[in-house]
C-alpha cells in the first residue's frame, strides 16, 4: 500500500474481518492451553505439550491468574485453631491485656453474629451472597441483643482494661451492653439515633426502634421532624462511598485520640478491609517500632495479618469467653430491663406514632409489647431500606430527582 494513501470501504472491512478471526483464534487457543492446564501433566499427550510449549507466555498468564483465584479463594476461608492452641494464644493475649497500658479495641460485624445479624464477608455474609446473586434474608434486628462479646468489652472498660472502642457495626448493641457514649466510637453510625444537623450544635433523638426504614445511599432523611426547630431528621449511617462528618454518635474525634495514645490494638471480628483504610486509626505517622501492638481475633484472613503481633482463628465469643476466664472477670449477663436504651430514648410525639412499621425494642413481658405485636400485624409492609437494606449494596448509583 502506497504511504498516505487511505484504505477503501472494502479493505477496511477485510481488515476488521481478519482482526476478528485472529482475536476468536487467540481466544480459542487460550480455551485449549486452559483446559489442558487443568490435567495433570502426566495424562497430557505429546501434542497438547508440544502447544503448551508453543504458548509458554499465555500460560505464563494462566497460571498467574489461577494463583490469583486459588489466593482470593484461601483468603475467604474459616480457619479454626485447635481448642488447645487457641487457649494458648488466649493466655498470651490475657498477659498483654493486664499489661496494656491504653488498650482499644476495634469491632466488626463477626462480633454481632452470635447475635443472629449477618457479617459481611463470611461465607454467608451481605458482600458474598450478593456477589454470588442471591437475595439477603430478612433480619428482625429489634429481637438481637449484646452478645457475650459485647458484654465482656463493657467489662473490661469497666475494669479500665479497654480505654475505648472503635466499631464499625451500625446494630447499636454496644450502646445497649452498657458501654458509655464517651467510650465509643461508631464511626459508620448507629441504627437507633438520627439527628437534627440544622441545630447548633446537632441535636440527637436516641429511639427504640430502627430510624432507617426510609433512608439509603445519599438519602438519609427519615420523615420525622425535630421538636425544636421543625427541620427534617436524618439518620446516622455512613455507607460505602460516602463521608462521615456527623460529630456524634462517629465520635471520630476520640477514636483518632485514642489510637494516638494506644499501646495495643484489639481487632475483633473485623475483616479489616475498610478499617485499615483509615490511616489515623493505626499510627501511620509513628515510626514502625511505636507503633501500638496489634492483635487479631478473626476467622478469616485479614491485610493486617502479617503485621499483627498475633492472629487468633476463632469465633469472638469462643475467644472472649476463655480471656474473661483468664482474667478471672464475670461476664455480666445482658438483662433487658436495664438496657440503657430506654433511659437515652426521646418519645415520638402523639403526631409521630405512625412514621414507623419497624418494630420497637421493648422490655420483656410488658403489655406495651403485646399491644406493639398486634399492631404490628395490621400494619403492611415496610420499605426496603436502611443502612441493612438497599442502602448496604455497594455501587449503588444516586437517581436523579424526575
Amino acid at each position: 500500500m502506497a504511504a498516505g494513501r487511505s484504505l477503501s470501504r472494502s479493505e477496511r472491512k477485510a481488515a476488521a474481518r481478519a482482526e476478528f478471526l485472529r482475536q476468536e483464534e487467540q481466544r480459542e487457543r487460550r480455551r485449549q492451553v486452559s483446559r489442558i492446564l487443568r490435567k495433570p501433566a502426566a495424562e497430557r499427550s505429546a501434542d497438547e505439550a508440544m502447544l503448551l510449549s508453543g504458548c509458554q507466555e499465555m500460560v505464563r498468564d494462566l497460571e498467574r491468574l489461577r494463583k490469583k483465584r486459588e489466593r482470593l479463594r484461601r483468603r475467604l476461608e474459616e480457619v479454626c485453631d485447635e481448642p488447645d492452641e487457641l487457649k494458648r494464644k488466649v493466655s498470651k493475649l490475657s498477659a498483654v491485656v493486664r499489661g496494656a497500658k491504653h488498650l482499644i479495641v476495634y469491632t466488626g460485624a463477626g462480633i454481632s453474629t452470635a447475635a443472629s445479624i449477618p457479617d459481611y464477608r463470611g461465607p454467608n455474609g451481605v458482600w458474598t451472597m450478593l456477589q454470588k446473586g442471591r437475595s439477603i434474608r430478612a433480619t428482625d434486628l429489634s429481637e438481637a441483643e449484646p452478645t457475650l462479646t459485647h458484654m465482656s468489652i463493657a467489662c473490661l472498660h469497666k475494669h479500665k482494661l479497654v480505654k475505648h472502642v472503635v466499631s464499625q457495626n451500625c446494630d447499636g448493641l454496644h450502646l445497649r451492653s452498657g458501654l458509655p457514649r464517651e467510650a465509643l466510637s461508631e464511626l459508620h453510625g448507629n441504627m437507633y439515633i438520627e439527628v437534627c444537623t440544622s441545630c447548633i450544635p446537632n441535636r440527637e433523638y436516641v429511639r427504640v426502634f430502627d430510624v432507617t426504614e426510609r433512608t439509603a445511599l445519599h438519602r438519609h432523611q427519615t420523615g420525622r421532624l425535630c421538636h425544636k426547630c421543625g427541620a427534617q431528621l436524618r439518620d446516622t449511617i455512613v455507607h460505602f462511598g460516602e463521608k462521615g462528618i456527623l460529630q456524634q454518635p462517629l465520635n471520630w474525634e476520640a477514636a483518632t485520640e485514642a489510637a494516638s495514645k494506644a499501646d495495643v490494638i484489639l481487632c475483633l471480628g473485623s475483616s479489616l478491609k475498610v478499617l485499615k483504610k483509615y490511616p489515623h486509626l493505626w499510627c501511620m505517622s509513628k515510626p514502625p517500632r511505636h507503633r501500638p501492638k496489634l492483635y487479631i481475633v478473626n476467622l478469616q484472613w485479614t491485610p493486617k495479618d502479617d503485621l499483627a503481633a498475633l492472629k487468633l482463628h476463632g469465633k469472638c465469643d469462643d475467644v472472649m469467653k476463655l480471656l474473661m476466664d483468664e482474667l478471672e472477670l464475670p461476664i455480666p449477663s445482658y438483662d433487658r430491663m436495664k438496657d440503657p436504651i430506654f433511659s437515652l430514648a426521646v418519645p415520638l410525639q402523639p403526631e409521630e406514632e405512625c412514621s414507623h412499621s419497624r418494630k420497637p425494642v421493648t422490655p420483656p413481658a410488658s403489655l406495651h409489647e403485646v399491644q406493639l405485636g398486634e399492631e404490628q400485624q395490621m400494619r403492611p409492609d415496610p420499605p426496603s431500606g436502611g443502612w441493612f437494606g438497599r442502602g448496604c449494596a455497594k455501587g449503588t448509583k444516586r437517581k436523579k430527582n424526575s
